[in-house]
């Protein structure tokens, strides 16, 4: 599949329905990037052109042209930096907070109307499917920061939720799979025991992206369960962070090893939990909605 075309054509699609192609923005005389230079204006109290044309990847001149009709406009002032007289201070006036408040409520606006049409379950597709175009494309350097953090109210129903969708989405996987994943949060949350058993929930931008567990397979023996990292989350190393808090968990819990089941399709996981030490003891053919797959078992020591 040649994805070049298909790339290009939902560029086409999404410049038209955002509407950056018009005179000027949400009904003013500014283009997009004026627009831009504007928001990064209105977001800081002061900001200096060198920094705000390498946030944007502007040609020097450009920028200076777009900050001279501001000027001109009434809506910036320019300084030389008392500290650096190489570099140029920037501010909004007055008018120019207002100038980028309307810019800023009409943009809100807009994509309301646009989210108006869909439902939840959409709102949240659309949400997922743009979060995971920028954690493809965006430098790993700008990608965002995440937390690790025990559940909350809530948490333990998503991840049944997102464990029944993922694997349909991904593998075919049935009902059944996600009657498993039911039982075993349903077994944690009635009756754990805090000190030797544990959940945690990976959030990304306040929405959980991923979970592990680390539950007790005998007095000696933890077992790491339900790994998983939401599509727009990969690459950003969550699903080693999480393997990493289980087994620090487990080893002061006072167990000596610690296992997992898993299947050989899941190469991503596999290849974290190789990562973490964790060595292959045992497999054999299994079925999962009428899907042949290979269980298998992996265990390290502590």
């Amino acid at each position: 599949m040649d994805i070049v075309p298909e790339i290009r054509s939902f560029n086409r699609f999404y410049t038209s329905v955002i509407g950056v192609l018009g005179a000027g923005m949400h009904d003013t005389p500014y283009s997009l990037t004026e627009a831009r230079v504007l928001f990064e204006l209105g977001t800081r109290e002061t900001a200096d052109a060198a920094g705000i044309r390498s946030v944007l990847g502007l040609d020097p001149g450009y920028l200076s042209r777009i900050l001279a009709r501001f000027e001109t406009d009434g809506l910036v002032s320019r300084e030389r930096s008392a500290e650096d007289a190489r570099r140029q201070v920037v501010r909004l006036t007055p008018k120019g907070r207002d100038t980028f408040a309307v810019l800023d409520r009409r943009s809100a606006a807009e994509i309301e109307a646009m989210l108006a049409k869909l439902g939840d379950p959409e709102r949240r597709r659309l949400v997922t499917a743009m979060s995971t175009v920028r954690s493809l494309l965006e430098p790993p350097d700008r990608r965002e920061p995440y937390v690790i953090r025990p559940p909350r109210a809530g948490d333990l129903g998503w991840v049944v939720q997102r464990h029944g969708a993922l694997y349909s989405e991904e593998y075919g996987w049935g009902a059944a799979f996600e009657a498993l994943v039911a039982r075993i949060v349903a077994d944690y949350a009635e009756d754990h025991d805090p000190r030797r058993e544990a959940a945690w929930i990976a959030e990304v931008r306040g929405e959980p992206a991923g979970s592990v567990f680390c539950m007790r397979k005998d007095d000696t023996t933890a077992q790491l369960r339900l790994l998983l990292v939401e599509p727009s989350a990969r690459g950003m190393g969550i699903g080693g962070r999480l393997v990493e808090e289980c087994l620090r968990f487990a080893a002061s819990a006072g167990y000596r090893r610690i296992m997992l089941w898993t299947r050989d399709v899941l190469a991503g996981a596999r290849r974290i939990y190789q990562a973490a030490g964790f060595e292959l003891v045992e497999q054999h053919p299994a079925e999962e909605s009428g899907i042949p797959v290979t269980d298998q078992v992996w265990a390290r020591d502590l």
